[in-house]
């Protein structure tokens, strides 16, 4: 079922993005997106009806790309309420959970409209639980033989997720500081 999700999220979006660059190279800026350059340089040549189905089917992927990715959270919480009532979550309460959640992400992203040029910084700080994180933590589960081969990998790919992190979280701050950033709270 995930992987399946994830494979039709692939599909929609890697041709969108090779599209967008082949059709536009480098007039979207960052700030922009595929769908404001569609607006900005067709809104005046396109039907408008097409760039309002245009506009709906990308929101019909961020609300269901939005529930692929909350997943996690839904059932973290339902996990947690089965183990303290040792009960099946019940059906209302699962959709209560859905919605208490998504009106929650709704708020912050609407009291946080900045948090989008900090995504670089937040994901250069994460990084590490990806791609540092799984493979010490194999060598000190699994505790291979010293300097085998399979111990020298994962301390290779272990120390290079982290300094990739590193570097990533320079270059965010990097580009924090060389592009500047307005910070206004609900006002998007």
């Amino acid at each position: 079922g995930v992987k399946f999700a994830y494979l039709i999220i692939g599909l929609c979006l890697f041709p969108l993005a090779i599209g967008g660059y082949w059709a536009y190279g480098n007039l979207i800026t960052t700030k922009e997106g595929i769908l404001n350059a569609l607006h900005k340089y067709h809104g005046h040549d396109t039907p408008k009806f097409l760039l309002a189905l245009i506009s709906l089917l990308v929101v019909i992927n961020c609300m269901s790309s939005f529930q692929i990715y909350a997943m996690p959270v839904f059932d973290n919480l339902e996990f947690r309420y089965t183990s303290r009532m040792n009960k099946p979550c019940p059906r209302w309460l699962r959709r209560g959970i859905r919605i208490f959640f998504g009106c929650l992400t709704l708020l912050i992203s609407v009291a946080f409209p900045f948090l989008p040029s900090l995504a670089n910084l937040i994901g250069g700080i994460a990084l590490p639980v990806t791609l540092a994180y799984p493979c010490l933590m194999w060598i000190i589960i699994k505790k291979p033989r010293k300097y085998s081969c399979m111990w020298c990998l994962n301390w290779t790919l272990g120390c290079l997720g982290i300094l990739l992190s590193i570097l990533l979280v320079a270059g965010s701050i990097w580009s924090i500081v060389i592009m500047g950033m307005e910070v206004h709270f609900f006002k998007p």
